[in-house]
């Protein structure tokens, strides 16, 4: 905010509003839903809030970039209600999924690793599901179920029906084959896949897994910037 505020000063709405640059519906939309502490009324009914107010919603906006505005909202609304440690457990996985996300980059950037040679090969011809499959040290039954998740998307031989693997298949299938040894499952290796397809081939997706990679440090930030609110209204509310 830009005021020093002292302790038992009293806010308008319009005043908490503009010290944030916001309007005073979204003021009166924050109480409503629990991220700031319910605000006094003065005989005539009007709003007055204070710098316990001022500090909450300090916190809220510390907390969105890093948490998402729902679960931020949950996390205040926690806090109002004198469930701290709800609170905490909401900040909790809110880490728990960004550690998540930076196990599956690191299982990716690995798994691509693992391709450079096969992708800088001389190209071969198309194959079909049992030397893919013993080229893997898989069972062919394995490849069908990734085709049924989506993994891999061969084509069909007009006359004979089988499955027929070009290079694009057989890439998707190593790195498939890649993210499962590494332990993950299928309905997240399904959309990495996706993206692969999109980029056009593993190179442009290198490319994107540096910005994937500063989004999740962006975040990482944004979780301490959240934290140090957080601890400063709970301070306050002490």
């Amino acid at each position: 905010m830009g005021r020093n505020l002292k302790s038992g000063e009293k806010l308008r709405p319009v005043d908490l509003a503009r010290g944030h640059g916001l309007s005073t519906q979204a003021i009166r939309n924050y109480e409503e839903a629990g991220v700031l502490p319910a605000a006094a009324r003065t005989p005539h009914g009007y709003r007055t809030y204070t710098r316990l107010h001022a500090c909450a919603l300090d916190a809220f906006l510390a907390l969105v970039p890093g948490h998402g505005h729902q679960a931020a909202t949950a996390i205040m609304r926690a806090v109002n209600e004198g469930a701290v440690d709800e609170a905490l457990r909401l900040v909790d996985e809110s880490h728990a999924q960004l550690l998540d996300d930076r196990r599956t980059l690191r299982a990716v950037e690995n798994a691509l690793r693992d391709l450079l040679p096969a992708r800088d090969a001389p190209a071969t011809g198309d194959t079909f599901i049992g030397p893919l499959a013993r080229q893997l040290g898989i069972r062919p039954a394995t490849l069908r179920a990734w085709e049924r998740a989506g993994l891999v998307r061969p084509r069909r031989d007009p006359l004979t029906g089988y499955r027929v693997y070009d290079g694009a298949a057989v890439r998707d299938a190593r790195l498939a084959h890649q993210l499962r040894r590494g332990g993950y499952p299928l309905a997240q290796i399904a959309p990495l896949l996706v993206q692969v397809r999109s980029a056009g081939g593993l190179e442009p997706l290198e490319a994107a897994l540096g910005t994937w990679r500063d989004r999740l440090s962006s975040r990482g930030r944004s979780l301490l910037t959240g934290a140090a609110g957080l601890d400063a209204y709970l301070r306050a509310a002490d």
